[in-house]
């Protein structure tokens, strides 16, 4: 009788799926489970019957099986800009239908001592796997994880994992934010600048550091000598408040923006000035944000396909936990250059 047959109230249960297969329920449970020594044709045997069947194992029950529960914890920073959101929204959508749920815990302080507690409080719930998508950069500290745990960074691994075989779950993956912000850099050089300024994100930030890098190695590849950083804050008001500054230095023909809010606050300080985006000042941003291409000179900037890297992680990361890891334990997606409107030949 398939499930088509059973009525809607019926649930199959896996002695059904044991019965059918010919096979014994312990054989089922290997299958479900992704156990090994289970022989090829058996295991496919029984996926067969379990997908004619419509069989969907009982989550509690498969949690006391495995002895680990459907979860996979999550610590991320409390708040709402654009990058560490996109990352938080694309690792929840990605486990939509895999069979795992996300817990969160949310970061208030930029202390070691508040990622150590926002791990202990997710490890209490005896979680599958742990993502770590902590922005700022501290220093990559020793911190207390379960031997054994799966774990997914989003900015840098724990200490020693990819050096030795300290942490052989550990995956690192991310965009490739030093190439974008070099691509960047190389674009408007390429349009005839003799040099290209730089405003930064928040200073400890590793994703500040990584743009930093890659805008300093394109200068530096051209044999020009870098200009002071100006840091933001990565709001529109903190790239318009550096750009002011900047633009009285005068000679300022061509910024980068660690990301489009600053360079959208750069953009009104130019023309604050009595000047013109591209005509005057050429300003290029990072992230790609829904905004970009919509304002009234489109920006361009670099897009970080957050949809594509946390896709990725969170397969790699099930994979891991399944007990089929990949050979790759790190892994950086390209950032693409979008040129639009906003870049052009200096004056």
């Amino acid at each position: 009788m398939g499930a088509t047959e059973r009525g809607a109230t019926e649930r199959v249960a896996m002695t059904d799926v044991a019965r059918r297969a010919g096979v014994s329920q312990k054989t089922v449970s290997r299958v479900v489970n992704r156990e090994p020594h289970v022989a090829d044709a058996i295991r496919a045997k029984v996926q067969a019957v379990i997908d004619e069947l419509g069989f969907r194992p009982n989550a509690a029950a498969r949690a006391l099986v495995t002895r680990r529960n459907q979860r996979i914890g999550m610590v991320t920073m409390s708040t709402s800009l654009y990058g560490p959101a996109s990352i938080l929204e694309g690792v929840d959508s990605a486990l939509r239908g895999s069979g795992y749920y996300l817990s969160v815990a949310r970061t208030q302080g930029n202390r070691v001592a508040d990622l150590q507690a926002a791990i202990d409080e997710l490890v209490t719930q005896d979680i599958a796997g742990l993502v770590l998508s902590e922005p700022i950069d501290l220093g990559r500290p020793d911190l207390r994880i379960p031997n054994g745990l799966p774990v997914l960074s989003f900015d840098s691994p724990v200490p020693g994992s990819l050096e030795t075989d300290a942490r052989p779950d550990e995956l690192v993956m991310g965009a490739d934010e030093i190439a974008g912000a070099r691509s960047a850099s190389e674009h408007l050089l390429a349009l005839g600048h003799h040099t290209v300024h730089h405003i930064g994100g928040t200073e400890g930030w590793a994703a500040t550091a990584r743009r930093v890098e890659g805008w300093r190695s394109a200068l530096s590849d051209a044999g020009i000598e870098a200009p002071p950083v100006m840091h933001g804050d990565w709001t529109p008001r903190s790239g318009h408040e550096a750009t002011t500054e900047l633009l009285r230095l005068g000679d300022v023909t061509a910024i980068f923006a660690a990301n489009d809010h600053m360079a959208i606050g750069a953009i009104r300080a130019v023309e604050q000035a009595g000047l013109r985006v591209p005509g005057d000042v050429s300003i290029v941003g990072f992230d790609d944000a829904p905004e970009a291409e919509f304002l009234s000179t489109p920006l361009t900037t670099v897009r970080q396909d957050f949809a594509e890297v946390t896709r990725l992680a969170v397969h790699r990361l099930v994979r891991t936990i399944e007990g089929r890891p990949p050979a790759e334990r790190r892994r950086l997606v390209p950032a693409q250059l979008v040129v639009r409107q906003s870049a052009a030949p200096p004056p």
